[in-house]
């Protein structure tokens, strides 16, 4: 078994992980460090055993989680615990509840592991279940982990991969003292317990390699003052969002084609917005593309469900036009830009500005950068939040 290798302790590959999940055994998953740095240990609802619950209650701090689909607790008619969530996370609880019959009290390995494999049930009804009760299902967001980097998306994500029922358990792993298993801990924790471990990054990274997220779409001629272009469509089937690459020469099969990432900015990339750059950034982009015979723009648009001032006031760096955040998250962005340049067949990019997280990112998604920014020049730009703050509304 191949191992992937951190400066904080060894994870184990997702393939592993998958078969794992696939043949009934418990893995444990780690979220980010930048985030709740915990590990979870992860299983299949539908393969829950008494045994399996049991070593889960005693190594956690005995609260059980249930990781489903929204239309799996809409069917089951379980409602969300509170409507103005405020849980630092946003981790999504749901009403509590037991099995209806072949459970005691509820509160039990067995009665626990039963009330697990009811949820995981396609065939249950409402009525299997009762409220409230002790299992807490989680409602897991659209997208999996390419939306949301917790452990509620990982889980049902695993569960998919490894072919089973999108329903799975889950509990914090903690020390006998009660503070959280964090770092180097876990691996101990899974050596002594022959289970794999994995990072949410290695599933995102893995998703995004495997699966046809992005599809190409229309294709059109596009004259532009900067030269003649190609317009190149792609659909995102996570957001549900048209995106575009404006294409210059055929880059199929192309290394080192210099690149541009651009995330929409209605206010500077249609109104020029004098507080923004985003214009200058990408006409500049086109134009030095428009000199050369090979070249690539990847225009990155909003989410749908979005205005186009609503902005985060904190700066993204996984995009071109640095400085201005789109309403699709970072990670997102980045992970659109890459499926789209692989799905024009692009070997490698030379970015055209120095961004050290877009490289990364690029990266991870299995396109290759070439070190040193094509064009050598950074254009630098103003927040959104500026913007907002000068912008009477």
């Amino acid at each position: 078994m191949r191992e992937v290798e951190t400066a904080m302790f060894r994870f184990d590959e997702i393939d592993k992980a998958i078969a794992d999940l696939a043949a009934g055994r418990p893995v444990i998953v780690v979220d980010d460090v930048g985030r709740k740095n915990e590990g979870d240990i992860v299983f299949a609802a539908e393969s829950a055993t008494t045994h399996l619950m049991a070593f889960a209650v005693r190594h956690s701090s005995g609260v059980i989680c249930v990781p489903m689909e929204g239309h799996d607790l809409d069917r089951l008619q379980i409602p969300t615990m509170v409507h103005d969530n405020r849980d630092s996370m946003g981790t999504a609880f749901t009403v509590s509840v037991d099995a209806t019959d072949g459970v005691t009290t509820g509160i039990s390995a067995a009665d626990r592991a039963r009330t697990a494999r009811v949820l995981a049930n396609p065939e249950s009804v409402a009525a299997d279940l009762r409220r409230p009760g002790h299992v807490f299902a989680l409602r897991s967001r659209p997208g999996g982990v390419l939306t949301r980097r917790g452990h509620t998306e990982a889980t049902v994500d695993l569960m998919k991969l490894a072919g089973l029922a999108p329903v799975g358990v889950l509990v914090e792993l903690v020390n006998d003292d009660g503070t959280m298993k964090r770092g180097a801990e876990l691996r101990v924790f899974a050596d002594a317990h022959g289970l794999c471990l994995v990072s949410i990054d290695s599933l995102v990274r893995y998703r995004r390699r495997h699966e046809t997220l992005v599809k190409r779409g229309a294709v059109t001629r596009l004259p532009t003052p900067h030269g003649i272009f190609t317009a190149v469509g792609f659909f995102d089937s996570v957001n549900k969002t048209d995106h575009m690459a404006v294409v210059r020469g055929d880059v199929g099969g192309q290394s080192a084609v210099p690149t541009w990432v651009h995330s929409e900015c209605v206010i500077g990339d249609v109104f020029g917005s004098s507080e923004c750059s985003c214009r200058t950034a990408l006409t500049t982009a086109l134009e030095r593309l428009g000199a050369g015979d090979l070249g690539v723009v990847i225009y990155v648009r909003r989410k749908p469900d979005t205005h186009p001032l609503d902005a985060d006031r904190e700066p993204s760096r996984a995009s071109g036009n640095e400085g201005c955040e789109p309403n699709i998250s970072r990670a997102q962005s980045a992970d659109v830009a890459a499926l789209m340049l692989r799905g024009l067949g692009v070997v490698s990019v030379r970015l055209m500005t120095d961004n050290s997280d877009l490289t990364g990112a690029l990266r991870d998604g299995a396109v290759d950068v070439v070190d040193g920014a094509g064009g050598g020049q950074h254009f630098a730009q103003r927040t959104h939040s500026q913007v907002l703050d000068t912008v009477p509304l």
